[in-house]
């Protein structure tokens, strides 16, 4: 598993913004769909292409073009759908898929309750959206998902990331294609599952139910 913490002063600011307990939710959701724009940007730095030939007002020259089978972004339900424009701006043609998943805030552990994705993912690149990767529970179960349907490859976006999240998911995903793109690498969680100093619940933060 590789791991790439996006160091760009830009990325800071804004993290230091969403951090802010006093920033609302039409900010929040505004700086957050920036901020996955510019992960996005590292996260797709390994995407397929292929040469194609094309007709410049000037002459005939060769370019790159996204290859196919097209990619394929994954938001985890409920708060990975803040992420999905900045996602798609990026990379328009990508196809878009979906995967519901919970936590239980007493045993930590996920569950899936819905899923909208192709049934093979075969040869797929896929980009999993979690703002917040905490245990590794969730994020781990969902990587799985794609992987079980035949994808090739996952690489997720997380705004923040805990040590124990980052462990935990190594651990699980051990001999995967999986590369994770983060905003800041956190301090630790806390009691509750928390990541310290974090930003709160960012499904809450996004929704404005705080």
């Amino acid at each position: 598993m590789r791991v790439h913490v996006a160091d760009h002063p830009l990325i800071t600011h804004k993290l230091t913004v969403l951090r802010d307990r006093t920033t609302p939710s039409p900010v929040f959701r505004a700086l957050t769909e920036e901020l996955v724009t510019l992960l996005a940007y590292e996260a797709t730095r390994n995407v397929r292409t292929e040469p194609v030939e094309i007709e410049t007002p000037v002459t005939t020259t060769m370019g790159l073009a996204i290859s196919q089978p097209r990619p394929l972004v994954v938001p985890i339900l409920r708060a990975g759908l803040g992420m999905l424009e900045g996602m798609v701006k990026l990379l328009p043609t990508a196809e878009v898929g979906f995967l519901g998943m919970v936590r239980n805030e007493e045993t930590l552990e996920p569950a899936t309750y819905a899923e909208r994705l192709p049934d093979d993912l075969s040869d797929r690149q896929c980009f999993v959206l979690d703002p917040m990767l905490a245990t590794g529970g969730s994020l781990g179960a969902a990587i799985e998902f794609l992987f079980a349907r035949g994808a090739v490859d996952v690489t997720a976006i997380c705004l923040l990331a805990a040590p124990e999240g980052i462990a935990a998911l190594e651990k699980a995903t051990e001999g995967r294609d999986v590369t994770i793109v983060l905003g800041a690498m956190d301090e630790r969680l806390n009691e509750h599952g928390y990541i310290v100093p974090g930003l709160g619940d960012a499904g809450d933060r996004l929704y404005g139910l705080v």
